[in-house]
Formats: structure tokens, C-alpha cells, sequence
């Protein structure tokens, strides 16, 4: 018995080292760097699109477009959510690889997980993720919980809040600045 612990606590250490993370420096209201540990073995599909697009740089950037207060920042629009671009469409658009097929768990939406935006379609997320600011628990089993705030939750909670119902953010969002994978 003593073995099999020995040999299952190595191997819970091994892959807690080798797991993959996320930095995000974030500018605006909020400013500061958030930390996210992704989830590989709850999402592999959407890890490996994340940390895709991250080392292609195509979330550095990207704006905060969509941010409701007590609820979550939406981000990671690659197509429409540049900064300093016509941010009309942000939330719209994706990368130009496939959406990714849903990935749902027993995972909790709880303050500080980050899930998969989609559309209606549960197969629909692409590269759009947000952040809870609270619990969302009316969302478990319906999203894909992706990662979760290991670092800078209060940098989160700094976020420029959006207004009305769709929590479209007006004047200039907060930024991804650089988007980074980290080990």
C-alpha cells in the first residue's frame, strides 16, 4: 500500500509540474497580471486551442469586450476584438481554425474559472473565453470549464464593467496586452 501511494503522490507531483498555464497582462482600469491554470485533463481540445492561439500571439491585444458586473469578462476574440480596431463586431468572430466540440464536466462555475464562450450551438467555442467574477453555477454543464485564477483574481475583478443587458463595454476596454503559456 505504502508503494501505491508512493507511486500515486509522484505521479499527481509530476503532472501538477508539467501543467500548463496561462499569464495575461492585463491594461486598463485594470492593471496587472492574472494567472490561469488551464485544465488539460478536463478540456484537452480546448487547452490546445488556447495555448495555440496564445503562442501565436493572437490574444495579445484583444479587448475585455463584453463584461458584466457580478458575472464575468469576456474576452479573446480574435478577429473582431483588436485594440485600436473597429471593436463594433467584437464578440462576434473567432480564429480561423474549427470550432472546437463541447467538453463539459462536473466542474463548478465558481469565481475565478475560466470557460469557453459559445454560441447557441454547444459545439461552437473557438477562442473566445471569459472569466467569472462570481459564481455562475446556472452555467455548469452547459459550458466548458477551461481553467481556473491561480494569481491576480483582483486584477479580474478591476475589469471596466460593460453596460445594459449584453455588458457591451463603451470607450476604450481594458486589454490583454501579452498572452503568454506558460509551464
Amino acid at each position: 500500500m505504502r508503494k501505491f501511494l508512493i507511486a500515486t503522490a509522484a505521479i499527481l507531483t509530476a503532472g501538477a509540474a508539467g501543467a500548463t498555464g496561462l499569464e495575461i497582462e492585463v491594461e486598463g482600469e485594470a492593471n496587472g497580471t492574472v494567472t490561469i491554470d488551464l485544465l488539460e485533463d478536463v478540456a484537452p481540445q480546448h487547452v490546445e486551442r488556447i495555448t495555440t492561439l496564445a503562442e501565436q500571439g493572437a490574444y495579445d491585444g484583444v479587448v475585455f469586450h463584453r463584461v458584466i458586473d457580478g458575472f464575468m469578462a469576456q474576452t479573446g476574440d480574435v478577429q473582431f476584438g483588436k485594440e485600436g480596431g473597429d471593436l463594433s463586431r467584437a464578440g462576434m468572430g473567432g480564429s480561423d481554425m474549427a470550432d472546437v466540440p463541447a467538453e463539459f464536466s462536473d466542474l463548478p462555475f465558481d469565481k475565478g474559472v475560466v470557460g469557453m464562450a459559445r454560441s447557441q450551438n454547444p459545439d461552437s467555442a473557438n477562442s473566445q473565453f471569459f472569466i467569472m467574477f462570481d459564481e455562475g453555477h446556472f452555467l455548469n454543464g452547459q459550458y466548458t470549464v477551461v481553467g481556473r485564477v491561480t494569481g491576480g483574481q483582483d486584477v479580474v475583478d478591476a475589469i471596466k464593467r460593460g453596460t445594459g443587458g449584453n455588458g457591451a463595454v463603451e470607450g476604450t476596454p481594458d486589454v490583454m496586452r501579452k498572452v503568454t503559456v506558460t509551464e
